[in-house]
């Protein structure tokens, strides 16, 4: 393994995986997605605290995940053209002010307001530090979209217990401390901006594109149903991350701190099984992944809104760990069929997720306000059964050369 220097900033050639720069970026998705998961981790304090209804709730989820889902793609397509090492920092900027005016907002709209700067900041973070972890990955493409996804995962994890033990004892102000991190990772940013800004300077000359083989037909067929899979999987991850709080404790009249905790479990299980479908779908194959992941979800779905407290968690757990291994595997997928479009598909499927997890969201609580929230989890139930339509997922490596 070689490096090479340009403008003071040590640079890994492509053969092998720059883990100090996957370690930062990793660190950096946790520290975001950490703020970001407060958001829904606090509905209960907001819902006392405003008077809101499920439907409102639904619209503070759908704010944050609008603005993800509606600019990623944008920010993407025009990463491609150009990339902009200096997007990542700016990013995180955003999602500092975002959470600044969460801890200071006294109005519903204000509310609404912050969460759509948290999702603009994350819209323009994950499409390029996806990139940036494609190309320090040195060919190991899933275990690097792993290492980078478990950060995310493990920051959103955290939300629920700093909720529980911070915001939810020290009032909804309590949220300013959480920019803190925001900053951190703003300082991180820029030192991996600076990386790679050299890196593209240093490969500009050498040839980094790749040639897709498929028809257009079989490519479009494939992301199709590749999204497909990412809103059953999404769907049903927002009845949890937004709901699964109140089902707990409407259900079991359990403790909104031990709906918490019981939150954090299922998050953590989710972070546990995203580190390793990427790796494992470098070793046997993105395809069986996914199969496994979004289908073999589906028995423990079914069962769980029939069972008491103990085995509901558990089943969380369980549910949590295999339905998340699939997205690093999905997004590789969508890189190997579209090469040389990785921010373009890093933003469509970052923010297909978000939006469908947004109005999932929505829509579940305008469900629930009507039925019950139990109502809510026997019909998200039988969601995982769309990953029937894996079969029908081309085989990228006999026509496309991934980049």
């Amino acid at each position: 393994m070689t490096d090479i220097q340009a403008d003071g900033v040590r640079v890994q050639r492509e053969q092998g995986t720059a883990f100090a720069v996957l370690a930062a970026l990793s660190l950096c998705h946790g520290l975001n997605d950490l703020g970001q998961s407060l958001l829904p981790a606090i509905y209960p304090l907001l819902k006392e605290s405003y008077a809101l209804d499920f439907g409102e709730i639904g619209l503070i989820t759908l704010a944050f995940q609008f603005t993800a889902s509606l600019l990623q793609p944008l920010v993407g397509l025009a990463t491609d053209r150009r990339p902009r090492p200096w997007s990542l920092p700016v990013g995180m900027g955003v999602s500092l002010v975002g959470l600044l005016l969460l801890s200071a907002a006294n109005s519903f709209p204000l509310i609404l307001l912050a969460a759509a700067l948290v999702g603009t900041g994350s819209s323009i973070f994950h499409p390029e530090s996806s990139r940036v972890a494609r190309l320090a990955s040195g060919g190991r493409h899933g275990l690097a979209q792993s290492l980078f996804q478990v950060g995310g995962n493990v920051g959103s994890a955290a939300g629920p217990l700093a909720a529980a033990f911070i915001v939810l004892q020290r009032g909804q102000g309590s949220v300013a401390w959480f920019s803190l991190t925001a900053l951190l990772a703003l300082i991180v940013l820029i030192f991996v901006s600076r990386w790679y800004g050299a890196h593209l300077r240093a490969t500009a000359k050498r040839a980094t594109g790749a040639v897709a083989t498929l028809p257009r037909k079989t490519v479009v067929r494939g992301i199709v149903v590749l999204l497909a899979l990412v809103f059953s999987k999404y769907v049903y991850t927002a009845s949890l991350s937004s709901y699964f709080t109140f089902y707990l404790i409407h259900r079991f009249g359990v403790s909104v701190q031990t709906a918490q905790l019981c939150l954090f479990a299922f998050l953590g299980a989710y972070a546990a099984g995203t580190l390793l479908g990427g790796p494992i779908g470098d070793r046997i194959g993105r395809k069986k992944v996914i199969w496994v992941s979004i289908l073999g979800a589906l028995p423990f779905t079914l069962v769980l809104p029939h069972v008491g407290l103990t085995a509901t968690v558990v089943l969380a757990i369980v549910i949590g760990f295999v339905i998340s291994s699939a997205f690093s595997a999905i997004v590789v997928f969508a890189q190997e069929l579209m090469p040389g479009k990785v921010g373009t598909v890093a933003g469509l499927f970052f923010g297909f997720a978000f939006g469908m997890g947004g109005l999932g969201a929505a829509a579940l609580g305008a469900l629930a306000d009507h039925t019950s929230i139990e109502f809510v989890y026997r019909v998200c139930a039988y969601l995982p059964a769309l990953g029937l339509l894996a079969a029908f997922l081309p085989d990228p490596k006999r026509g496309v050369q991934p980049a």
